[in-house]
């Protein structure tokens, strides 16, 4: 029985390039409850996976990692046809400056938000905000573009950019979100980002996540700080 449960699971995880170890696997099983109905066990151990650290849930086919040499700037121009199932690691707007960026941090920390030049009292959730779906988030919320930090299941850390501004990515997004990449040029070891290449999954890493909100501020900054 648990043998045909493990087949179920990971033919339903596969069909999303994710997996899993065997060991996640049964780890996972012996904490099911009994008589569980299976759409529901499939949908637990989705989330339960994308909330994991890749480099060590995961146990991932050649096609669903970089190539080894990715991260060689030498090579001009590559194609690579994925899918790739990579995490975020980090994300950085690199359409504002970042004493801007400060600035706006400043103003969620107040409980205010510039619309326009009118200055608001920010009344959405918590979570609303930081998902970017309340109308002054929204407002403000930057179109990028964006430089994000990736990595592979096998731990490979690649640079991406996102030019032209692709849905659900933005410095609101969580950290470990998990995103497949389809048909993607590769150049001078940085991932060109488009739209209809980049699928999220969803999932975050709760520490990682934390550590970065937490520490976003202090890196801008310091970031600022640096070059001028």
């Amino acid at each position: 029985m648990a043998n045909n449960l493990i087949a179920e699971l990971s033919q339903h995880l596969n069909a999303r390039h994710l997996y899993p170890t065997a060991a996640w696997l049964q780890s996972f099983v012996s904490t099911t409850r009994p008589n569980t109905p299976l759409p529901a066990l499939k949908q637990t151990a989705l989330f339960r996976l994308l909330a994991t650290d890749i480099t060590t849930s995961l146990s991932p086919p050649p096609s669903t990692v970089f190539p080894s040499d990715v991260l060689n700037a030498n090579i001009q121009s590559r194609h690579v046809a994925g899918p790739i199932l990579c995490q975020v690691l980090d994300i950085e707007d690199i359409g504002l400056s970042r004493w801007s960026q400060v600035e706006s941090i400043e103003a969620k920390e107040r409980g205010e938000a510039t619309k326009g030049r009118e200055i608001v009292r920010v009344v959405e959730q918590e979570n609303d905000y930081e998902n970017g779906s309340g109308a002054v988030a929204a407002a403000i919320q930057s179109k990028g573009p964006f430089k994000l930090l990736l990595q592979d299941a096998k731990g490979a850390k690649v640079y991406a950019l996102d030019l032209r501004g692709i849905e659900g990515i933005s410095t609101g997004m969580t950290m470990g979100v998990k995103l497949v990449l389809r048909n993607v040029d590769v150049r001078r070891a940085v991932v060109m980002l488009e739209p209809g290449q980049v699928q999220l999954l969803g999932g975050k890493m709760e520490a990682l996540d934390k550590a970065w909100k937490e520490g976003r501020k202090e890196r801008l900054m310091n970031a600022a700080k640096a070059v001028g």
